[in-house]
C-alpha cells in the first residue's frame, strides 16, 4: 500500500464535491496512461451522493469508463434493492457511459451461477489480469464493519481463489448477493471508503485505530500496490484519536 489517508469534512455535503473530483482525476490519469478508466461502485448512500456530484460537473465525459459493482443484490433491476437499478436511474441514464462499459450481474440465475457469470464478465473485461485490477473502487462500510458483502465472521472473509463469490446467507437483507473478494479489492490501484453519519463512529474507531477483538472486514482492505482513502464527515470521525486531514468542499485530494 502506498499510504492511507484519512480525510474529514465538516459534513457530507462538503465531502461530495471532493469525492467527484477524486473520481474524475483518477479517470483522467487512467485514460491518459491505459486508455480507459475502470471503476467499481457500491450502493447505499453512495449512489445519490456520487450521482448528484458527478452530474454537477461540467464537461463530464464517461465514454471511456468501464464500471463494475463491488457487490450486488440478486434481485431484478427494477427492484429498489438493485444497486445497478439505482445507478441506472440516477446516473447512467444521464451520462455517456456506453452500455458495453457497464458490467452487470444476471439476476435471473441462481446465486452461485450468477457469481460465476459475473466472474466471466470481469475476466473478459480484464483479459490481461489474473485478478482484475480496477483503477478505483468506491466502498462503503456498515455499522457492523462490513464492506462489499463481506460480513464479520463470515467464511468469505478467508476466500482466496474466487474473485467474485456468491453469498446466500447475508445477515443484511436481501440474503442472496454476489461480492468481490479481498484478492480483487486489495489489487485495486486506488480504494476509497466513504463513510458518513454518527452511527458509523464506534466501528470506524475500531477499524482505523485497531481493537482487541477480531479484525472487522473493512480493516482488511489494504491495497497491495495502491492508494487507500477514507473520506469521512465530522459525525463519523467524532471519536477518532489518530491524526486526520481536515478539508472542505473546495479542496482537492
Amino acid at each position: 500500500m502506498t499510504g492511507r489517508r484519512v480525510v474529514v469534512f465538516p459534513s457530507a455535503a462538503e465531502l461530495g464535491p471532493v469525492l467527484a473530483q477524486l473520481v474524475t482525476s483518477q479517470a483522467e490519469k487512467a485514460i491518459s496512461t491505459r486508455g480507459r478508466f475502470t471503476l467499481g461502485l457500491s450502493g447505499g448512500s453512495l449512489v445519490s451522493m456520487l450521482s448528484k456530484e458527478l452530474l454537477a460537473l461540467s464537461n463530464l465525459d464517461c465514454s471511456k469508463w468501464v464500471v463494475g459493482f463491488c457487490d450486488e443484490r440478486r434481485v431484478p433491476f427494477d427492484d429498489p434493492e438493485s444497486t445497478y437499478g439505482l445507478y441506472k436511474s440516477q446516473l447512467f441514464a444521464k451520462v455517456n457511459i456506453p452500455d458495453s462499459g457497464i458490467l452487470t450481474i444476471d439476476p435471473s440465475q441462481p446465486v452461485a451461477a450468477c457469481a460465476e457469470d459475473y466472474t466471466a464478465k470481469l475476466k473478459k473485461a480484464f483479459p490481461n489480469d489474473d485478478i482484475p485490477i480496477f483503477d478505483l473502487l468506491l466502498l462503503g462500510m456498515g455499522p457492523d464493519g462490513h464492506t462489499c458483502s463481506l460480513f464479520p465472521d463470515h467464511p468469505l472473509l478467508e476466500e482466496t481463489k474466487m474473485i467474485i463469490a456468491p453469498i446466500s446467507d447475508s445477515p443484511k437483507p436481501p440474503p442472496e448477493r454476489v461480492t468481490m473478494t479481498f484478492p480483487v479489492v486489495n489489487s485495486a490501484r486506488c480504494v476509497t471508503f466513504v463513510s458518513t453519519g454518527g452511527s458509523k463512529a464506534p466501528v470506524l474507531k475500531e477499524v482505523l485505530e485497531g481493537g482487541e477483538g477480531p479484525m472487522f472486514p473493512a480493516a482488511r482492505v489494504v491495497p497491495r500496490n495502491g492508494e487507500l482513502f477514507w473520506l469521512l464527515d465530522a459525525p463519523a470521525a467524532a471519536t477518532l484519536s489518530i491524526p486526520v486531514e481536515r478539508l472542505d468542499s473546495g479542496s482537492k485530494l
